[in-house]
């Protein structure tokens, strides 16, 4: 299976909606509008991920800010994105059930992580849930403890990336156990290139 990355278009507000629903529980599922007005924002950090077929496989969206805490009121307002601010944050990493576990998430946030450094940034922030915490450990981040944001009445732990030398040593010595793991990132790699 290939995965081709690319920026989100208004033309794909209907599918990232519906995938909004599908993945999270309607409590926390941004909803069309609030989506739209995001994608209105910053369309530059709408990352979809899609197969061979053109089917939508995963997304991640997030505004760049200047504040380093993910807090409820970035949720509800498209305008703390500051183009020019020192964190990426993510709001959603979300997954199409037929295609979890397969390591496309892992590709797109890789993504996100890498443009977040090419621009400079001081790092990457997310809230995830407790079960998530070793994820996300296993790209970096760093488990700060609960989070400020209580989005939609879940408990929250806000996750750190920091681009420091702490970063760049582990990078350097970054391989998978799972040879398959690697030859995928390659395969994936190589098809992000010709599209």
């Amino acid at each position: 299976m290939y995965m081709y990355i690319k920026k989100a278009e208004k033309k794909d507000l209907d599918v990232l909606a519906n995938a909004a629903a599908t993945c999270f529980p309607a409590a926390e599922a941004a909803s069309k509008e609030r989506i739209e007005g995001r994608l209105s924002v910053y369309p530059d950090y709408f990352w979809i991920g899609r197969d061979e077929f053109h089917e939508l496989v995963c997304y991640a969206a997030g505004p760049v800010t200047k504040e380093g805490t993910l807090t409820d009121n970035m949720y509800a307002d498209p305008s703390v994105h500051d183009p020019n601010g020192d964190w990426q944050m993510i709001f959603s990493l979300c997954t199409m059930p037929e295609y979890r576990h397969k390591g496309m998430a892992a590709l797109l946030l890789q993504r996100v992580i890498s443009q977040a450094e090419e621009a400079g940034r001081k790092g990457v922030v997310l809230a995830c849930k407790e079960h998530m915490i070793p994820y996300y450990e296993r790209f970096g981040f760093v488990n700060e403890g609960l989070s400020e944001s209580k989005h939609g009445g879940a408990t929250w732990y806000q996750m750190r990336l920091t681009f420091d030398e702490d970063y760049y040593l582990a990078r350097m010595f970054q391989v998978s156990d799972n040879p398959d793991d690697n030859i995928q990132a390659i395969e994936n790699a190589v098809w992000n290139l010709l599209c």
